[in-house]
């Protein structure tokens, strides 16, 4: 076989960046705007990572309507927007609203579908792909990589679907896979799990270091509700033990996971939530509205018969298996236990679940595969909060951006806090610290923060030159990771990064030297900012 029918080729371009989840969208684009040529991988046949084949609608801080994310992050939230308004017939009501929320969901301020989020970032991407600056290989997962000293040189990928694999060759790498499976395919130094308290000196840390310590995974699905109807899933096949069973945490689990009592994060203690359908109000958080991505109401013409629910709850989050460290076989096993979770889940919906009225089960519930884009209605892939991350030039501490560590650094009230200044600073961010529930044994660390600067020094592994993260696995530690992991903040780590490649290849540098040698650091935050990258929260109060 010879030329594009070869199983076997070889592609060059300026940058390849293994990933297309935020992440990896946003370092392309970054790259591209600033004239380099990207290959993308992506692991499933949809770009976009958590907001899209894992399903989960943008967590978010307070103020992101105004500022506090990149110019191209906002581009993207307008572009989600605008697509419900150009394509979907949205009742007088939702066409008025400024800051349009197809779903109404209480846990972010744009809560829609995942293949919405997959045409507007493809439509992002369109400019660069036409004339050949961007190649993006779907399907395709990283399997081994060739460097010599401290330099990448090439990396070989696999097409699922049909198993022929390829060399991609660049002068710069970009890891922004969901798990970090770059690093050790390049020998590069990282770190899993927690590191201890002993080690990083952070108030919430667990006592003990331990690699296997991470958190749990979940396999989200979509449902809907279409009242008078039986849509009842076959029994899963390990539903009696999921039906049964109690999380082995410290503190403890308040029951049963398959209930409506589980634990509230930051306290910890018994905390009940609701369930139903058909109604948006409950006793306790009604969960159906919590991660709903179209509410019925907000359109007209009966294009949806019901609401539209993501499910990625504490009920579905899968504690008993890793998916870094481990055998690959093992990994499949877990990721398929996760599966039989999420079935079981809604299984129980549909057929035990109280209900308000006090009967049990909502039959009308229905698994949507269409809007997961898959067979068995589950996501295309889980939907990861923890991954391999980079020993780093910087390591980034609860100390530098945890409310109560950063007063008692500051000697102030807690109100008072705010987030290490970092020189280096190429983004910024804010969430609170939310770690869930770990294969350790650790129940949630759930704890404030405050709005916190991303520092370049995070972006730059400890010894390889031109290995660069663009997703979870930058130089944070266990405790951190929690606040750093969310949507805006993957986006600006990714767009900073390719910004970072841009400009090293411009002044013809090493990408430490932009950190490093006088007047170039200065230089390229001012070139960021130039392009839409904020750097610093701006003078409160907001």
């Amino acid at each position: 076989m010879k030329g594009a029918e070869a199983p076997w080729r070889e592609l060059e371009s300026d940058v390849v960046i293994c990933g297309g989840g935020l992440g990896g969208i946003a370092a392309a684009l970054a790259a591209c705007r600033n004239g380099l040529r990207v290959i993308l991988t992506e692991e499933t046949d949809w770009i976009g990572g958590q907001l899209t084949s894992q399903g989960v609608p943008p967590d978010e801080h307070a103020w992101i309507e105004r500022f506090g994310c990149t110019r191209s992050y906002r581009a993207m939230r307008d572009g989600l927007r605008r697509f419900y308004r150009d394509h979907l017939p949205l009742s007088e009501a939702a066409r008025a609203q400024v800051f349009l929320n197809p779903g109404a969901g209480s846990v972010s301020r744009l809560c829609g579908e995942p293949r919405v989020a997959v045409a507007v970032l493809e439509s992002m991407l369109a400019p660069y792909l036409g004339g050949g600056r961007l190649v993006v290989l779907r399907e395709h997962k990283p399997v081994a990589a060739e460097c010599e000293g401290d330099r990448v040189k090439s990396v070989e990928v696999r097409n699922l679907r049909n198993g022929h694999q390829r060399v991609l060759r660049a002068r710069w790498f970009v890891d922004a896979t969901e798990l970090g499976d770059l690093l050790p395919l390049a020998k590069a130094e990282f770190v899993t799990g927690c590191e201890g308290r002993a080690a990083t000196g952070e108030l919430h840390a667990p006592e003990k270091a331990d690699p296997a310590n991470q958190q749990s995974f979940t396999v989200c699905f979509a449902i809907d509700h279409v009242d008078g109807q039986d849509h009842t899933i076959e029994r899963p096949r390990d539903y009696e033990f999921w039906r049964d069973h109690v999380p082995a945490l410290n503190p403890a689990w308040p029951g049963r996971l398959l209930s409506f009592d589980c634990p509230d994060p930051r306290t910890l203690e018994r905390r009940a939530v609701g369930f139903s359908p058909v109604q948006d109000a409950t006793a306790g958080m009604n969960l159906w509205v919590y991660r709903r991505i179209a509410a019925a109401r907000q359109f007209t013409g009966g294009v949806y018969p019901g609401d539209l629910s993501l499910i990625n709850w504490p009920q579905n989050d899968y504690m008993l298996g890793n998916l870094v460290g481990v055998e690959e076989a093992v990994a499949a096993r877990s990721v398929d236990q996760a599966k039989q979770l999420s079935l079981s889940l809604l299984y129980w919906l549909q057929t035990a679940a109280p209900r308000p009225d006090g009967k049990s089960g909502w039959p009308g519930l229905r698994l949507r595969s269409d809007v997961m884009g898959t067979e068995d209605g589950l996501a295309k892939a889980p939907y990861i909060r923890e991954s391999r991350r980079i020993r780093a030039m910087f390591t980034i501490r609860e100390q530098d951006c945890g409310r109560a560590a950063r007063a008692s650094v500051q000697g102030r009230k807690e109100s008072e806090a705010t987030a290490e200044s970092y020189p280096d600073t190429v983004g910024v961010g804010h969430y609170p610290i939310d770690l869930h529930p770990t294969t350790g044994g650790d129940n949630y660390i759930d704890f404030l923060s405050v709005p916190f600067q991303i520092p370049l020094g995070a972006l730059l592994p400890v010894r390889l030159e031109n290995l660069f993260p663009a997703c979870k696995n930058i130089g944070s530690t266990h405790v951190t990771n929690g606040g750093y992991r969310l949507h805006p903040v993957e986006w600006n780590i990714g767009e900073s990064v390719g910004s970072l490649i841009a400009f090293a290849a411009r002044k013809k540098e090493p990408a430490r030297s932009v950190r490093e040698k006088a007047g170039m650091l200065g230089e390229f935050q001012d070139w960021i900012r130039d392009q839409g990258i904020e750097t610093h929260w701006p003078r409160g109060p907001w």
